[in-house]
């Protein structure tokens, strides 16, 4: 996720990613090309991209990394939850939700 956030995907792809990879993001078709092309596209466009990793849980093949995702400093960024299924010590298939970061929340706890 850093190699990707410093606009490395290519080399994330190249260490991280199986040739087999496939992922279930609805705005993209589902196979390791078109993900790997946004993703570049996003680095071009965000260059600044921040992600803070605040919890990861795993679970035998499957690993959560919940986030602070922001595209600059300035942004309020989202929560994201990236989910990873492993195999062999690489992924082979990927889940991602998130929620903006609202400006006023009624909530004290916040997000994180």
């Amino acid at each position: 996720m850093q190699l990707v956030a410093a606009g490395e995907v290519r080399e994330a792809y190249r260490k991280y990613i199986s040739p087999e990879f496939r992922h279930h993001n609805p705005f993209f078709p589902g196979d390791v090309d078109s993900l790997l092309l946004a993703m570049e596209e996003n680095a071009i466009n965000n260059p600044h991209i921040i992600i803070e990793v605040k919890r990861v849980i795993e679970d035998g093949e499957i690993v959560a990394v919940h986030s602070h995702v922001k595209q600059n400093k300035d942004d309020l960024g989202g929560a994201v939850v990236h989910i990873f299924r492993f195999y062999n010590d690489i992924i082979v298939e990927l889940w991602d939700v998130g929620q903006p970061i609202p400006e006023n929340s009624p909530n004290e706890n916040g997000m994180f």
